[in-house]
């Protein structure tokens, strides 16, 4: 395992299709006027900063359960239904920890759904901090957790305002960081997730398809085609990419292959429901931000024309469902 997603090969393979990596300013376009809502960066960034606020959301410690009371809270004030799915999960290293999975629900008598996916909680170590003293410090998870809970908050809150045409579940898994960092196979990863998998909030669950965010708030973000998302559902992941473009949204959405990435997305699409990765894939060591599991992962780092760019995108593309 390369890393914590067990990042496969990180080679850019070109699909053919024109993308900008001239660094051009799209941050300021006009959003099209077809947009049935305008997503607010702000509100989302403030999100993010919210559960930073708390300090790391590690499972066990007081910052996590603090976190996880404020997410119900948040869901609860912009969805029709919140469950708080409790489970005791044991982790590679002879640990059970206690998880709280958070799903919203908008729209719950919709037959036609979808499910928007986002982990929670912090890894409990540093173990790609360049400075080895700092390894067993555990992660702010600015980016790696909070930003893609930060966007689906933002996305519940427009919900509220204006219902979209279809049912919208949000999923907000916990445990998805406590993995080992050389398990080749994935499973010690993603325990929240594997979870909810085999306990879902609702018998014979079937949403048309999921769409999980991971790591989408972070300075010079780019979003290649996640390679497992690309098989299981590519035309989903086209049509997401073709959406971005057509906001305005081209440096960051590339249409490009990227790596292949065990994520949260892997159970879930094992489950029977087709589902992608919205995750930053960079020309890199690890293959993500440089920040990726250090104690530098952190709100400065975060870019409200990331979060605003990955929220346009997903709420144009919901809010064009019939």
């Amino acid at each position: 395992m390369l890393n914590i997603f067990s990042a496969i090969a990180l080679t850019m393979l070109s699909m053919g299709c024109n993308s900008n990596q001239s660094g051009q300013n799209s941050d300021s376009k006009t959003e099209k006027s077809t947009s049935a809502v305008t997503f607010d960066a702000d509100k989302a960034y403030n999100f993010v900063k919210a559960q930073c606020d708390f300090g790391p959301r590690v499972p066990e410690t007081p910052a996590h359960e603090q976190c996880g009371a404020y997410l119900e809270q948040q869901l609860k004030q912009s969805c029709d239904k919140v469950i708080a799915q409790k489970a005791v999960l044991s982790t590679f290293d002879g640990k059970n920890l206690n998880a709280t999975n958070y799903i919203g629900i908008i729209n719950p008598e919709a037959s036609t759904r979808i499910l928007l996916v986002a982990h929670w909680d912090c890894r409990p170590w540093a173990d790609e901090d360049l400075d080895e003293s700092k390894r067993r410090q555990p992660v702010m998870g600015a980016n790696d957790g909070a930003s893609g809970v930060g966007v689906l908050l933002e996305l519940a809150r427009l919900m509220k305002e204006k219902k979209p045409g279809i049912g919208v579940d949000f999923l907000l898994v916990d445990a998805e960081d406590w993995g080992k960092t050389d398990d080749q196979e994935g499973t010690t990863w993603a325990l929240g997730t594997q979870y909810w998998v085999n306990n879902p909030h609702e018998a014979n669950y079937k949403p048309m398809y999921g769409i999980l965010l991971d790591m989408v708030g972070a300075k010079g973000a780019t979003f290649r085609h996640e390679a497992y998302s690309h098989e299981v559902a590519g035309s989903l992941v086209e049509s997401l990419w073709a959406t971005a473009a057509d906001a305005g949204f081209e440096k960051y959405f590339l249409r490009e292959m990227g790596g292949a990435v065990t994520d949260d997305h892997v159970a879930i699409n094992k489950m029977g429901i087709p589902c992608i990765d919205v995750i930053d894939l960079r020309q890199s060591p690890t293959g993500f931000f440089k920040e990726w599991h250090t104690t530098h992962d952190t709100m400065e780092n975060i870019d409200k024309n990331t979060l605003k760019a990955v929220g346009q995108t997903l709420a144009d593309f919901i809010y064009s469902i019939e």
